[in-house]
């Protein structure tokens, strides 16, 4: 960040970027409210449902893997601006195709563009969040993360709302795209013009070729690799929770489906609230500790779900689950951003990592599940939360003969 900036600056700032996560939280469950209602109206079966899924999740890797270069030609302001706007020209196009058109290709671009968009965002505004974290001095990122799973709370509402309206697909789809389009416009107005974590003095930036040398550079450091365990670990455990868990409550604990989206949300709501407030315990313990206990506090949580002889014990288990959950992601991204110099290209790397298992973690479980049975499976994320705490020594903060030497 300029250190010119005022306090009333570094505030709008600050402001902008929850605003952003909240945003892209909207956008994802906006197009998840209306999933019935899009088959529906393109008249598709569930195999061509997960064909546009896939293609969703692919383009959302693709936008991922390229957002550090796009940052190194625009920098994180004008990609920010471009890449939410990119999304939420997509949740507009996926309304206008199932309503107006009728046309899968046509959602097939809008989702294309929601996927790609999101993913790049996600990269920006995460290096955003960890450049406001390094000078407030404290852990904050997790608070960020928790503004997005508001988003969804938003979205997720809203969509129940103007389904019980009889609102269509593109109606809702274009008022949110246009909230997301003011949403770009305000928070470009409002995050500086230059942050240290992202561009050195006019005078002394780099040529963008050599900026993506750096972002290459970071797929070849062993410390990549070992964050993408700890946020691999935590996002299959989030990611299988999201698609899974309540399926586990209402088929294989017999509990039902009232009880199933019960224990998600229990789940949903012990990780917001670990989100919200558990970032002074990282300033305490520091992230290293943190994140083992939380490793087995995930391990026992899903242990315990699947174990479990009775529901009230079976929510418990949700709790612990969302608990344990909750910091994996945001303080391995907290991580990846220690050195400025290199934050956009390592929380890439570290970023894809992860995404791949919270996209395509989902799906491989539901493979092996139809083989093994649901609760067994998810022995699976037992294991990898137990990897994430064994990894995550990667995430201790490093020292200042370890990060790039600054610009002169």
């Amino acid at each position: 960040m300029d250190t010119a900036l005022t306090r009333s600056q570094f505030v709008r700032w600050r402001i902008a970027i929850f605003a952003i996560f909240l945003a892209s939280g909207l956008s994802v469950a906006t197009w998840a409210s209306r999933v019935p209602d899009i088959k529906a109206g393109l008249g598709v079966d569930n195999a061509q449902m997960g064909l546009l899924l896939l293609g969703m999740g692919i383009s959302s890797i693709l936008g991922i893997s390229t957002s550090p270069a796009v940052m190194a030609r625009t920098g994180a302001r004008l990609g920010m601006l471009i890449t939410m706007l990119c999304f939420g020209a997509g949740v507009a196009l996926i309304g206008i195709g199932t309503d107006v058109l009728g046309s899968l290709p046509v959602v097939v671009v809008g989702m294309v563009l929601f996927g790609l968009g999101n993913g790049s965002v996600d990269v920006m505004m995460n290096v955003e969040a960890t450049a406001i974290e390094q000078q407030m001095g404290k852990t904050i990122l997790p608070v960020f993360h928790a503004f997005f799973s508001f988003g969804t709370v938003i979205g997720a509402g809203a969509g129940a709302l103007l389904v019980q309206l009889g609102a269509d697909v593109a109606g809702h789809t274009l008022l949110i795209a246009a909230v997301i389009a003011v949403a770009a416009v305000a928070c470009w107005a409002n995050v500086p013009n230059r942050e240290a974590a992202l561009d050195p003095e006019p005078h002394e930036k780099p040529h963008w070729r050599e900026r993506m040398h750096v972002a290459l550079e970071a797929w070849r450091e062993p410390r990549t690799y070992a964050l993408g365990v700890v946020m691999l670990g935590m996002s299959f455990a989030e990611g299988g929770a999201n698609d899974w868990l309540a399926l586990g409550v209402s088929e294989d604990h017999g509990a039902g489906p009232v009880a199933g989206a019960a224990a998600l949300a229990t789940f949903s709501v012990a990780m917001t609230v670990v989100r919200l407030f558990g970032g002074p315990l990282v300033d305490r313990f520091g992230r290293v500790i943190v994140l083992r206990i939380l490793s087995v506090t995930a391990a026992a949580g899903i242990l315990l779900f699947i174990l479990a002889p009775s529901t009230p014990l079976v929510f418990v288990g949700a709790a612990l689950w969302g608990i344990g959950a909750s910091l994996g992601f945001p303080l391995g991204m907290s991580a990846a951003a220690d050195d400025p110099a290199k934050a956009a290209a390592r929380v890439s790397a570290a970023a894809t990592i992860g995404y791949i298992a919270f996209l395509g973690g989902p799906p491989v479980l539901g493979f092996i599940s139809e083989h093994i049975g649901l609760l067994n499976t998810l022995y699976i994320l037992v294991v990898l939360a137990a990897l994430s705490g064994l990894f995550s020594a990667a995430a201790r903060p490093l020292r200042a003969d370890e990060m790039a030497p600054a610009t002169k």
